[in-house]
């Protein structure tokens, strides 16, 4: 299992959780619904969600560091400012938005459950081993910010 720590890029992952759920829906429709205000409310979590990717992403850019998910060891800097004040992970928390937004579009139970499954596989993936570098290269600093802020929210 620790083959799959920090080898796919998130977007990627994500993409693949999408598509699952598009499946999902199309296998069973039964477990689909729709109700007023279902595209604009779709629209509204995936605009949230792309601008919080790119809110965080605009962070990094200005702290000249890596926005590469897969070498968190090549961070020359600790982001902590902005929306990293309120989740340690705005990029992933952005990723499912957009998938709940997706969840929302398709109007199915089924679908809707696997936005779930993408945390948890990016939790035990992609955040830990990130975590874990961060603690390496920037030790205390990063022990701290930790403490005070929440991985998600």
């Amino acid at each position: 299992m620790t083959r799959l720590e920090n080898r796919i890029p998130p977007p990627l992952v994500t993409a693949a959780f999408a598509i699952a759920m598009a499946v999902c829906a199309g296998l069973l429709p039964s477990l689909s619904v729709r109700f007023p205000g279902q595209g604009l409310a779709s629209a509204l979590l995936l605009a949230a969600g792309l601008g919080v990717i790119a809110t965080a992403i605009l962070r990094f850019v200005r702290a000249r560091t890596t926005v590469n998910p897969l070498r968190p060891q090549e961070a020359s800097a600790l982001v902590t400012g902005g929306l990293f004040r309120v989740t340690r992970n705005p990029m992933y928390f952005g990723m499912a938005l957009a998938l709940a937004a997706w969840a929302v579009w398709l109007g199915n139970a089924a679908a809707a459950l696997l936005p779930a499954g993408f945390v948890a596989y990016i939790g035990r993936f992609q955040i830990a081993p990130e975590e874990r570098a961060l603690r390496a290269h920037f030790g205390e600093e990063f022990e701290a910010y930790a403490r005070r802020v929440r991985r998600w929210i």
